[in-house]
């Protein structure tokens, strides 16, 4: 599969949990409305939801996708990052919500600010793909062996963050773990 048969939703507004929990489904689930939707569920009393942003522009948290991936029948493990990557049975892994620090520019101009940003990777066709939606289109990552490189240095950066998407049984299972690294 080439990179422009990868589904592939780029940055709009602050919206990037959502082009992350799409890019890793491979389809347009979820809008900006049903994450707002979530929002007041999670918090159905509040005037200002803590779970986005006051200005209406998304910067949704980890609740929303959390939730997103139930009603998908699916579940968001926080990966440990004190574990080796190595210890992933990646055949059990859907895919990987990743939150790192990202550059805050307006225009052309890059100001010292540095912001959360969610991206996804995942694997299509056997091969893992960056599907950050600040690209200009997906990049290949490689095989298992470039990924864990790959999330090895991602996960290097003090606040970067991982989810891994697996299915709700897998969750419950602990399966996304190699049995020899339970111990």
């Amino acid at each position: 599969m080439s990179e422009g048969e990868v589904f592939h939703e780029k940055q709009r507004l602050e919206l990037c949990a959502i082009h992350a929990l799409n890019n890793v489904l491979q389809e347009r689930v979820f809008t900006k409305e049903t994450a707002d939707d979530i929002c007041k569920r999670l918090a159905p009393q509040c005037v200002v939801n803590p779970h986005r942003s006051v200005l209406g522009t998304g910067n949704y948290d980890v609740n929303v996708i959390m939730a997103a991936l139930q009603s998908r029948e699916l579940a968001a493990v926080w990966w440990d990052k004190r574990r080796e990557v190595e210890n992933l049975c990646m055949s059990k892994v859907q895919g990987f919500i990743l939150n790192v620090p990202s550059r805050v520019s307006l225009g052309i101009v890059s100001l010292p600010l540095r912001r959360r940003h969610w991206l996804a990777v995942r694997q299509v066709s056997g091969q893992y793909y960056n599907l950050d939606s600040k690209l200009k289109s997906p990049v290949c990552i490689g095989g298992e062996a470039e990924l864990r490189t790959f999330l090895t240095e991602q996960l290097s950066q003090d606040v970067a963050e991982m989810l891994l998407v697996v299915r709700r049984e897998v969750e419950e299972d602990g399966s996304w773990l190699n049995a020899d690294s339970k111990k």
